[in-house]
């Protein structure tokens, strides 16, 4: 799975006319090649050969020694070039992201940077959170630099433990997502079961003002819904005071936060159609992949679009 586990899914999703962004996958083809080009693979192998991963100076070391060989090094030529080829033909279609067109050809596109490695996302254990994103670049130079951050992140300390624990500490497969950037108004999180109370039967929907980085990071409180699948009425609710919002940096590129007032933060994010809009889709995107999805979304301008799907692992 050259694409890596984001990577492949946003493709099936994308080629089924589901409402995913524009964009583009750096294969895992990419990374073997900087690699190889490094002398990487050998240093993966000797730092990580009889690593223990309890011992934290070791795992420090180790993880020091090859995030330094990947952010100290330059992408091939031939990847560097198709890299911004592929960053320049974004923005000229596809479906609306909330930047007008006839900006991209002075700035290029906006867009968001996700690491998508090979091994995440399956159906035995999901490495969601262990690598990085990088929301709202602008610029080829910008995505060639987060490109590496990517790759880097796979071997922070946290996320080289993480791997230890599911027998693939030496793993080195890793894609990267650059997608157009949605400047959400609301955005969140849809489990198509309830992976805590395991009802099928139910949908459990968590939303926020602004983009999705608040409630993935945990930094906001969200709104919460349980909805019932078969119909969409409502099993339980609760409206958070969210009194901040995670939001697109107009001033210098990246996120900010922006302070909402009482009466902002204390409305429902979603109203009945829009619950009523993802219910439907999760139940789609449930009968496409065949199986029960933990699903990430936006929405701009009332338009839904899909950011992430990958199965449920805890029912």
């Amino acid at each position: 799975m050259v694409a890596g586990g984001k990577g492949a899914s946003l493709s099936r999703m994308a080629g089924a006319g589901l409402p995913v962004p524009p964009g583009f996958v750096v294969c895992s083809a990419a990374f073997r090649d900087f690699l190889d080009r490094h002398d990487g693979v050998n240093l993966i192998g000797n730092a990580t050969r009889d690593l223990d991963v309890h011992d934290d100076a070791a795992l420090q070391r180790a993880s020091a020694e090859i995030r330094r060989l990947i952010l100290s090094n330059p992408l091939a030529e031939v990847t560097q070039a198709a890299i911004r080829s592929a960053y320049l033909e974004l923005g000229t279609g596809g479906p609306k992201t909330g930047a007008p067109k006839t900006e991209m050809p002075k700035t290029g596109a906006l867009v968001a940077v996700r690491s998508s490695a090979v091994s995440e996302d399956g159906e035995a254990a999901s490495f969601a959170g262990q690598q990085e994103t990088f929301l709202s670049l602008r610029g080829a130079d910008a995505v060639l630099y987060a490109v590496r951050e990517c790759w880097a992140s796979f071997f922070t300390p946290r996320a080289m433990f993480y791997r230890a624990q599911k027998g693939v500490l030496a793993d080195a497969q890793m894609a990267v997502v650059v997608q157009e950037m949605v400047r959400a108004e609301k955005s969140g999180v849809m489990f198509t079961a309830d992976p805590i109370h395991k009802q099928p039967g139910h949908m459990v929907i968590e939303a926020v003002f602004g983009l999705g980085e608040g409630i993935v990071s945990g930094m906001l409180t969200p709104d919460h819904h349980v909805i019932d699948r078969n119909d969409g009425s409502l099993v339980r609710e609760f409206i958070a005071m969210q009194l901040r919002a995670v939001v697109h940096d107009e001033s210098g590129g990246g996120t900010a936060e922006r302070e909402l007032s009482e009466e902002e933060g204390s409305a429902r994010v979603l109203n009945q159609e829009a619950l009523e809009g993802l219910r439907q889709t999760g139940i789609r995107l449930e009968e496409f992949f065949g199986r029960p999805q933990d699903l990430e979304w936006c929405i701009r301008e009332s338009e839904l679009f899909l950011l992430q799907s990958r199965p449920i692992t805890t029912l």
